[in-house]
């Protein structure tokens, strides 16, 4: 089993997003979140350039590989690939109700066979030493509470080592991916009540947490939270997680001193052929609510794609912000009364 701290924080497998540059930034940002990559299908793993899919840097550690499938056997064999690469978990995705994951019969479709959910997971754990995991929904469609716990049961029984639920429901026809990230509703109860049932499975619960404080007020109820978009479009946020969740400092005191730490492993792409907007893409919500934001987004936005873009490009741009922090300073001193003798 994972410990109650291995999974008291962490960031959401999402597709497009968190990538290795991603992940690289976020752990500037927080020493002790866990991350985990985007979900990679069994066969990507198998048959793949997996040098591409699957790199990443030691400094992300600690970080998980989720992998897409329904096959006990192809998931096994993928797992051993993902534990030589040097992965800390391998989770396997029970929640994802894309079309493509609908056409293939993994992701959400699985909350509908928790006996097959139970013999992926022994698979993978007869064939790898480190843990494995399972990220899922509360049910797809018109499934019932008992869903849920029938799915954690088979997990528990087949030796998962920690579930991630995501307290939504997954409509398969009818929403789209995006809207089955919001339009069904947040059931935050029926996941405290799965932990109440299972007290000794390492449950973390992840779903419309936004801010410290809702963290906070779920880890009475569960031993761990993971969130996703709130991360990626502010990723100020995680800067108060180790302080807030783990009584520890924050690696950078602010995220001007963030990006400059961000610096040497972005020429270290570049001197590798990576394009600089590979990069900066991930950091577009940094300045959110800050004077000069919309300046830095639109900078990177026009000049990091450009062919032959550096660092200076980046660094401009958090210049853009810099100045725009000084003149609002600037403005308010000098809409300071005089002081009178």
């Amino acid at each position: 089993m994972l410990t109650n701290q291995e999974i008291r924080f962490s960031v959401a497998p999402m597709m497009d997003w968190t990538d290795r540059h991603c992940r690289y930034f976020h752990r500037l940002l927080s020493r002790r979140a866990r991350l985990y990559t985007e979900m990679l299908t069994t066969g990507a793993v198998i048959h793949g350039d997996r040098a591409r899919l699957m790199a990443f840097d030691p400094f992300e550690q600690p970080v998980a590989m989720q992998l897409g499938g329904a096959e006990p056997a192809a998931l096994a064999k993928a797992a051993s690939i993902v534990e030589k690469f040097g992965y800390a978990e391998v989770n396997l995705n029970v929640g994802c109700p894309s079309d493509r994951v609908q056409n293939g019969a993994f992701g959400a479709c699985l909350m509908r066979e928790p006996a097959l959910v139970g013999d992926c997971v022994k698979a993978m754990k007869d064939a790898v030493s480190i843990p494995v995991t399972v990220k899922c929904r509360i049910g797809v469609d018109n499934q019932e509470e008992h869903a849920l716990f029938a799915l954690a049961e088979a997990c528990v029984a087949s030796g998962a080592d920690a579930l991630f639920v995501h307290a939504r429901k997954a409509w398969l026809k009818g929403l789209s991916p995006k809207e089955n990230r919001d339009v069904p509703p947040l059931d935050y109860r029926l996941v405290h009540r799965l932990k109440h049932a299972l007290p000794d499975v390492p449950i973390a619960i992840n779903g419309g947490l936004t801010r410290i404080a809702e963290m906070q007020e779920q880890l009475q109820f569960v031993d761990g939270v993971m969130i996703g978009r709130a991360a990626y479009h502010d990723p100020a946020l995680l800067l108060d997680v180790d302080p807030h969740l783990f009584g520890q400092p924050a690696p950078a005191a602010d995220l001007f001193e963030a990006v400059d730490a961000f610096l040497p492993y972005v020429e270290r792409q570049l001197a590798r052929g990576e394009r600089l907007a590979a990069m900066t893409r991930h950091l577009l919500g940094l300045f959110v609510g800050m004077p000069g934001a919309r300046s830095f987004r639109r900078r990177l936005a026009l000049e990091a794609v450009a062919p032959g873009a550096g660092v200076e490009t980046l660094l401009e741009a958090v210049g853009e912000v810099r100045a725009a922090i000084a003149r609002v300073a600037e403005a308010a001193k000098l809409a300071e009364p005089a002081e009178t003798n």
